[in-house]
């Protein structure tokens, strides 16, 4: 008879490290112009990454948690351009 250690792949510590790696694969922050653009995302959201410090996604896909002034910076061209679709 085996054991889960015996057969790693069944289940047990192998399975929940993989899915561990693919969570943490799915929360990675994307490189990019996010530190050039200010980005639209709903206001809870941005909310709930300030208090939990998971990432937020924008409008256009981007993928970041928030931290700066986004005054400062001019508006994503993609995030402006589905607002508009979304409102009109």
């Amino acid at each position: 008879m085996s054991t889960p250690i015996d057969s790693p792949d069944q289940g047990g510590l192998a399975t929940l490290d993989r899915e561990l790696e693919e969570l943490i694969r799915e929360e990675s922050v994307e490189p990019g112009d996010h530190e050039r653009f200010s980005h639209y995302v709903k206001k809870d959201k941005i909310l709930e990454s300030a208090i939990t410090g998971k990432p937020v996604r924008a409008l256009c896909g981007k993928k970041w948690t928030p931290g700066r002034d986004p005054e400062k910076f001019p508006v994503c061209p993609t995030c402006k351009e589905i607002y508009a679709s979304l409102t009109s």
